[in-house]
């Protein structure tokens, strides 16, 4: 693994300096409000409570996090610039090359470059991050023990799907150092689900017994994320709430008061 290699900043010299002072032994509060966060990105506080959920994961800026699957990067704009200083932050992505399918290649392809281009774009706050390709069948995402936290939001659902959410739990455990953490956030179903299923969300006992099943002990349980208006129950499953908002555009506003997804907030520790 390799840090992302830095491009030309092309901010502002005066916005750099002020990114660079806001990172620089910042606290998780002040790195929440950091100016360089995508105001897209900003308006989904509201329903993710990154604050909230890191407090909850126990995440300190002197750790090794590794964050498994981090799409765009919506928590990279926060825990790559809060570990910067101190800690290593990692960005577990799928290798394209260890797909079949040309789709699939090129879908993670694309993903892994965009964020290669956030973190070199901006090395005030992602200087220091690393990107790390693994392969969802064989998941490997450092040496063993080599890691504090690992972190999952909204990717269950796929491995299971997939097949891959047993041997994706093991991966977390190998990587995590003894007494390490995982912290998992998932769209949370009313009940158990089939592997099968098409609507995005996983039973919480399900989530439990993976992790268990890799030798994790539940240690606490959040309902930070939690939303009771979400009924579960859409044609097009979760994708039909914000932000992916697949519903008929006359029905927007039913969608926008109901807001993102019920979740669970699951912290799991590796025994020592």
């Amino acid at each position: 693994m390799e840090p992302a290699e830095a491009a030309k900043d092309t901010a502002k010299p005066a916005a750099r300096k002020a990114a660079a002072a806001a990172v620089a032994g910042g606290s998780l509060k002040s790195v929440v409000a950091g100016s360089w966060r995508d105001p897209a990105n900003v308006a989904r506080d509201g329903y993710r409570h990154p604050l909230e959920t890191l407090q909850f994961f126990g995440v300190r800026p002197d750790q090794t996090v590794v964050e498994i699957t981090p799409g765009s990067g919506w928590y990279s704009e926060i825990l790559a610039p809060y570990l910067r200083e101190k800690g290593r932050y990692v960005a577990a992505v799928v290798d394209p090359d260890s797909q079949t399918k040309d789709s699939s290649r090129a879908y993670f392809a694309k993903a892994k470059s965009g964020l290669e281009k956030k973190f070199a774009d901006a090395p005030a706050q992602y200087g220091g991050a690393v990107i790390a390709a693994y392969d969802p069948f064989k998941p490997a995402f450092g040496a063993p023990a080599s890691a504090d936290v690992v972190l999952t939001f909204r990717n269950v659902h796929n491995w299971r799907s997939a097949g891959q959410a047993e041997v994706m739990f093991k991966g977390f455990y190998d990587v995590l150092k003894p007494g390490g953490t995982l912290g998992v956030v998932e769209h949370r179903a009313k009940g158990d689900v089939p592997v099968d299923d098409k609507s995005g969300y996983v039973g919480q006992a399900q989530v439990i017994a993976l992790a268990e099943a890799a030798g994790f002990r539940l240690e606490g349980k959040s309902e930070v994320n939690a939303n009771p208006r979400d009924t579960k129950d859409y044609a097009k499953g979760v994708w039909t709430l914000p932000p992916s908002n697949q519903h008929e555009a006359a029905d927007s506003a039913k969608y926008k008061a109901i807001g993102e997804s019920d979740r669970m907030t699951l912290r799991f520790r590796k025994p020592r």
